[in-house]
């Protein structure tokens, strides 16, 4: 009698670990899935935040500040791009696309950049903060600083059309005010990422290589085909207008003020350069002092944009007081300093009041470590980046968790093992308990 009770309690103990063991399995199946897709979402998190600084670095020259595509070159902020099959935009970054200015990136072509990498930079693209991306590229100083689109001056296009064939120039100059001055410069004077085109080389070529160039790109250069924007008649007229470059007035094509752009970030870290290095000549707070002009004026700030507040910064003023800082700054420490003396803009004075020197010396035998509205530098919050939907061919990975999803939603086998299992748990509870009182009794 008593083995036949031990047995039955042994039996009874033993399918209890079980069930205890089924309940623990159905419960780790149970929240499994959502663990998996917050491990995803976390490491989505830190690819992307590594991919920005890799966009910042070699993409935002071509493909701007916010991704959104410079003369030909193409915007990746384009929500069209969220839902393309991830591997296409992989085989585009790795391996470039043929008769435009996309070269390879992958390591294996040439490039750069490991395979890792550009899936990072593809999930930035299909999952990215832009606005968070622009900062990192303005905090970086890379920022691309050319000007974008212009207005011809009125008063000189009108010049133009004087000319023979003037209404065709006219014409050209405003495509090229459109589309053209972001990389070859104003007046077609070039810039740091492509050839002057009033050059007499460039009016020298045959026709028919100028609009094979323009039609279909210029390989191994950032200079891309246009056939996709521009008409033929428009080429047509972009020749014509490089063959007579010689004959347009300078300043048709002015260079737009383009400020240069800031974050929190940039303009703490400018104002403690400022504070550092120029307070002492130009004043903490940009009035100037005997030695230097002031900065935080009205008539300064509004006629001096901000490209011309760099070079002076950068090269100099000769025969002044005024050192060339280019080779003791970094390009983020100059164009942050520009930020921070634009933002006086707004409340600048009409006149100035040079600080004088006081007690304790001249100001350039002082130093000074802080200016007055110098800002605390702390690190900018970035917004935690957002995945879009899974598109096709997306990695799964891209998709974020849910942070709020109801427990209907997720109603599944797994929750009805779950209960099934707690269940069995409870009913072998209470035939143990009704054996023991049987065997007492």
């Amino acid at each position: 009698m008593n083995l036949n009770r031990t047995r039955i309690i042994e039996i009874l103990i033993g399918l209890l670990a079980t069930q205890v063991i089924v309940f623990a399995l159905a419960f780790y199946m149970v929240n499994e899935p959502q663990r998996v897709v917050n491990a995803q979402s976390d490491i989505l998190e830190v690819q992307l935040d590594s991919a920005m600084t890799l966009y910042t670095e070699n993409c935002a020259v071509c493909h701007g500040l916010n991704g959104e595509g410079i003369g030909a070159n193409p915007a990746l902020n384009n929500p069209a791009l969220a839902t393309m099959p991830f591997e296409e935009i992989v085989k585009v970054i790795a391996r470039g696309r043929y008769a435009t200015a996309m070269p390879a990136w992958s390591k294996e072509d040439g490039g750069p950049l490991s395979d890792y990498q550009i899936d990072e930079l593809t999930a930035l693209i299909q999952s990215g903060d832009w606005s968070a991306t622009g900062d990192r590229v303005v905090n970086l100083g890379l920022a691309p600083l050319i000007p974008f689109t212009t207005e011809p001056d009125s008063a000189l296009l009108e010049n133009v059309g004087m000319l023979p064939d003037g209404i065709r120039l006219q014409a050209a100059i405003t495509t090229y005010a459109e589309s053209c001055v972001a990389c070859h410069g104003a007046d077609g004077l070039g810039t740091s990422i492509a050839p002057a085109l009033n050059d007499p080389l460039a009016g020298e070529k045959p026709a028919d290589e100028l609009t094979r160039i323009i039609t279909y790109g210029s390989a191994g250069t950032l200079m891309s085909g246009w056939s996709n924007q521009l008409s033929p008649e428009k080429v047509a007229e972009m020749v014509t207008l490089i063959q007579r470059w010689d004959e347009i007035p300078r300043g048709v094509i002015p260079a737009p003020d383009v400020p240069i752009p800031t974050t929190e970030e940039s303009l703490a870290l400018g104002a403690n350069v400022y504070a550092s290095n120029c307070s002492s000549c130009h004043g903490p707070e940009g009035q100037g002092t005997p030695r230097a002009p002031a900065l935080n004026v009205k008539a300064f700030l509004t006629e001096t944009n901000d490209q011309a507040i760099e070079l002076i910064i950068t090269g100099g003023v000769p025969g002044t007081a005024m050192p060339a800082w280019g080779d003791r700054m970094t390009a983020s420490d100059i164009q942050a300093i520009v930020g921070f003396i634009r933002q006086w803009e707004p409340t600048a004075p009409e006149v100035a009041i040079p600080t004088r020197p006081g007690g304790g010396g001249p100001p350039w035998m002082r130093t000074n470590t802080t200016a007055p509205n110098s800002i605390e530098i702390t690190a900018p919050q970035q917004q935690s980046p957002q995945a879009t939907p899974q598109g096709q061919g997306k990695q799964p990975w891209v998709q974020p968790a849910s942070s709020e999803t109801a427990w209907w939603q997720t109603m599944d086998w797994r929750i009805l093992l779950s209960v099934t299992a707690l269940l069995s748990i409870i009913f072998t509870l209470i035939l143990m308990g009704v054996n023991l009182l049987k065997k007492q009794n």
